[in-house]
């Protein structure tokens, strides 16, 4: 029963008080939407619908205003176009930005809300405008994530299109920044807009702040800067920011070209690794066995196809498939290798030139096998997603992921080798053979199993090298012939049996190679290092490090 008094008798009557009652509760209700980010950040995303872009650019501040944890993604959506909205009810979702069906996700909760008919839905439209806020906004949430490489991705996405509005932002944000790599580039954004200032103090401080960059737009603005026009005036009037644009113009220059160096080298050095990969196994069966194995470039495209068939048999898990084909092509390429000393090269010891031409013959019959399996198209080998991409140094340095594993797997393997060579019994017997067949056979050591096992040794090797190919190149029948050439140069330049002398050759020429490759070309680049290597054959014809022994002279 609703009292008839409130206060003092007689003031408010019944009826009255309840609706003041009412008034008070909607009141208080509210007041507590306004204070829940929720029901706020619900309020900006159901205002996006608006025919009207000052409505929706309104929303858009209500919703940056909210912090809410989901305001960067909705924001992040509808700058990308893919925000929709339902024609019935206006209400608001997240969408694949399909042609036919929409992929539907709640912009509130970020879970899925099923698929619709695109024709039931309305793209939420931008125009210039409200792009820029957004594109503020958005950057104003990755400028406060607490990971310093989003930070610093947010800064240089800003930097390649900044206004006033985005130089107060980061002029803000630097003063709370503790990040150096963050604050430099912040430092450097501010810079690049500083240079169109009217104050020459002003383009003096962006120079110096400009003198660690190494951006070519920058080097490019300094170019315009510093470069007299036809009638002898210049596009900057101040004498002393000229000489300063000239000095950071000269580090840019001298400091690119330092960077370049380093990676032509690292290019080298990867280019080597595949050498050296490609030519150790060589370098044992030759040194050990006296054998000129032209069917080593088959063994290693067998790695290759291995590669492809476990990737067929594991498409979920292609990460995993290159840890999974690497013993399976060793195993692969070390049979056939065995089956081939066993079924041809034994009979032929003694005779390199009808060696040289029976394994040839090998190659071929290889060579048409894999052709009458896997067709003479070359087959797609799938990169893991852990070695795609590149390591990012700076603008004028980066290292590619692959390469960067292929030396390591380089140095992995030439470990093992070394190893199994310097401490098992098989290496003992491979070296004791080396040295001198006659002698090991004289002391009980079976030759013939020696002779199988190391030609399988380094029949395995190029099994594994081609793992590490099918990661850089086409995966085909002739894989193999591109690199057979290159591979003996390696062996006969290292010296002839010796591991120390395959890496080092191999290096050496990769090394040169890239070098001379960007005034050269690639083919004439070729040319002159083989050149190079049949005059210091000419005067060293065992290699840098010749074979040590008794027999080595025979």
């Amino acid at each position: 029963m609703i009292p008839t008094t409130f206060g003092a008798p007689g003031i408010f009557p019944g009826p009255v008080l309840l609706i003041v009652l009412l008034l008070a509760g909607l009141l208080a209700s509210s007041g507590a939407r306004a204070d829940d980010p929720d029901a706020a950040f619900a309020s900006g995303v159901a205002a996006l619908s608006a025919d009207n872009f000052a409505d929706k650019q309104a929303a858009v501040t209500a919703i940056t205003d909210t912090r809410h944890k989901n305001a960067r993604a909705v924001l992040a959506t509808l700058l990308d176009g893919k925000l929709h909205f339902r024609n019935t009810d206006n209400r608001v979702f997240i969408t694949d930005g399909g042609e036919t069906t929409l992929a539907l996700t709640d912009p509130l909760t970020l879970q899925s809300a099923g698929n619709a008919p695109a024709e039931e839905f309305t793209r939420v439209t931008t125009n210039n405008s409200l792009r820029k806020t957004l594109r503020s906004a958005v950057a104003s949430f990755a400028l406060a994530e607490p990971d310093a490489s989003v930070r610093l991705a947010a800064v240089k996405e800003m930097s390649r299109s900044l206004d006033e509005e985005g130089v107060a932002l980061l002029r803000a944000a630097l003063e709370k920044e503790s990040d150096a790599a963050v604050k430099q580039a912040m430092s450097e954004g501010i810079a690049m807009v500083d240079l169109a200032s009217d104050d020459a103090d002003t383009r003096l401080a962006a120079l110096e702040a400009l003198k660690r960059s190494l951006s070519l737009e920058l080097a490019s603005r300094l170019k315009d800067m510093t470069t007299p026009a036809e009638d002898g005036s210049y596009a900057e009037p101040d004498e002393r920011v000229r000489e300063a644009a000239r000095e950071v113009a000269r580090s840019i220059e001298s400091s690119r070209r330092v960077y370049s160096t380093i990676e032509t080298l690292f290019f080298g050095l990867s280019l080597g690794s595949v050498l050296v990969l490609c030519a150790i196994g060589l370098a044992i069966t030759f040194g050990v066995m006296g054998v000129i194995n032209m069917a080593h470039g088959e063994l290693m495209m067998l790695g290759a196809y291995t590669t492809y068939v476990v990737q067929l048999a594991m498409p979920n898990h292609i990460g995993l498939s290159l840890f999974v084909a690497i013993p399976l092509a060793f195993l692969v390429s070390g049979a056939v290798g065995m089956l081939i000393e066993r079924g041809v090269v034994r009979f032929l010891y003694g005779r390199p030139l009808e060696t040289l031409l029976a394994t040839f013959g090998v190659s071929l019959i290889l060579q048409q096998i894999v052709r009458d399996v896997f067709t003479a198209n070359n087959r797609p080998v799938e990169t893991p997603s852990w070695m795609s991409g590149s390591l990012l140094y700076n603008e004028a340095l980066s290292f590619t992921y692959n390469r960067l594993y292929v030396i390591l797997f380089m140095m992995v393997v030439f470990a093992i080798l070394l190893a199994v060579l310097q401490k098992t019994s098989l290496g003992l017997k491979v070296r004791a053979v080396a040295q001198n067949r006659n002698m090991a056979r004289a002391m009980g050591v079976r030759t013939q199993w020696v002779d199988a096992m190391t030609f399988g040794l380094g029949s395995g090797i190029a099994g594994v090298a081609g793992v590490a190919l099918s990661q850089l190149t086409n995966v085909g029948p002739n894989l193999g012939q591109q690199y057979i050439i290159d591979s003996f140069m390696v062996v006969v330049f290292g010296g002839v049996g010796n591991l120390w002398g395959t890496l080092i050759g191999g290096m050496s020429l990769g090394v040169a190679n890239k070098i001379l490759e960007p005034w050269a070309g690639a083919v004439l680049a070729k040319i002159l290092v083989l050149v190079a290597l049949i005059l210091f054959i000419q005067r060293r014809p065992r290699g840098l490090f010749p074979q040590k022994g008794r027999a080595a002279e025979n």
